[in-house]
């Protein structure tokens, strides 16, 4: 059994799809942040920077794993699935690129461009640029590329989650063909369908 601690959030939807995608049991512990859930002691105990996804391996002597990149290579690892240690080179490329910069630059645009417009019109438009590049270098990739790193991989279930938030972005997802074209083939996998469900039954995949 693996225990989830998560909330609503492109991270936690990582890990609720890849443990989907590799089929095994698990629960969700919810958290919710703002009550300042992840702030409680015995939470930080298993996640030093009070972050949410982390999760708890209740078969390997309660083995604890924060962060949501080390979480998907934990579980890769585990299952012995989507991450070819022939191409593990590229993943672990396209997945830091998710992690440093693709995950934190698209969070910063939410931060001044949905939850406080208006505080800094500085802050809006650097980090729609910078949004606006990432989307331009994932279609340039994809263009050539129908996966991230070859095949369908924990480089692909750590990105599509922030592309799921394109209604958020305010760049027009369907200017971009190659990356649309790979978020609808990624959106139509039945675990990423489920997955992306783990904390509200009712939400629904954004389409394109």
């Amino acid at each position: 059994m693996i225990e989830l601690f998560s909330s609503d959030t492109p991270n936690g939807k990582k890990i609720s799809i890849m443990l989907e995608e590799i089929g095994l049991e698990y629960k969700v512990t919810k958290l919710d942040l703002s009550k300042g859930d992840q702030f409680k002691p015995e939470f930080k105990n298993i996640s030093p920077f009070s972050k949410i996804p982390t999760i708890v391996d209740h078969l390997n002597n309660k083995e604890a794993v924060f962060e949501s990149g080390a979480i998907l290579i934990y579980l890769a690892e585990k299952s012995g699935r989507f991450y070819d240690k022939k191409n593990k080179l590229k993943i672990d490329q396209w997945l830091m690129a998710q992690m440093g910069s693709i995950g934190p630059f698209i969070g910063q645009y939410h931060y001044f461009f949905r939850f406080n417009k208006g505080l800094s019109e500085i802050g809006e438009k650097r980090y729609f640029e910078i949004t606006k590049s990432i989307y331009k270098v994932l279609d340039d990739h994809l263009a050539k590329n129908k996966f991230l790193a070859g095949e369908y991989s924990i480089a692909d279930i750590a990105t599509w989650p922030w592309i799921a938030r394109h209604h958020w972005h305010d760049i027009g997802l369907k200017n971009f063909s190659n990356l649309c074209k790979w978020y609808e083939i990624i959106a139509s996998r039945p675990a990423v369908i489920k997955g992306y469900k783990f904390i509200d039954e009712k939400s629904e995949i954004p389409k394109p």
